[in-house]
């Protein structure tokens, strides 16, 4: 059992509190923030498969940087098609510079492979959908404009 010592003051100042402490790092738009990577790191502009736990290495070169904005930032980044193919055909990983920072296992390629292919049933499957119900409604409206030609006056 935990109490708390009242000769401890509770109400910290300014001074005294930690610059993260101070004031709550600003959240920043994932999607900004992820155009921002892409203008100042190689790795992003490229698309080019992320060296793991790179999340440090960019909260360390931009202390800004809220975390759980990069999260989402990151999380957007490595979902999208571009960068899923480019894990896929890579074998290299690659640092916030560009430069080989481990590899890409047969393991991580299978399962980009395995998104991509999912992905684009999936796509394929609402075109597929779409169509058939535009072509159901236009058979419908065709008999609907044959029922007034017959019936109507």
């Amino acid at each position: 059992m935990t109490t708390e010592n009242p000769d401890v003051a509770t109400d910290a100042t300014a001074s005294d509190a930690t610059p993260a402490q101070a004031a709550p790092r600003p959240r920043i738009e994932p999607r900004a923030l992820l155009q921002r990577l892409q203008a100042e790191s190689p790795a992003f502009r490229d698309c080019k498969p992320l060296a793991l736990k790179i999340d440090a290495s960019i909260l360390e070169r931009f202390p800004d940087l809220d975390r759980k904005s990069l999260r989402s930032a990151l999380r957007l980044h490595t979902a999208s098609t571009r960068y899923l193919k480019a894990v896929e055909r890579s074998t290299e990983r690659f640092d916030l510079d560009g430069n080989p920072a481990g590899e890409v296992t047969e393991e991580q390629r299978a399962h980009a492979s395995t998104t991509l292919k999912e992905r684009f049933a999936a796509v394929a499957k609402q075109q597929r959908e779409k169509r058939e119900a535009e072509e159901a409604e236009r058979r419908r409206a065709e008999k609907l404009q044959q029922l007034v030609t017959r019936f109507g006056r």
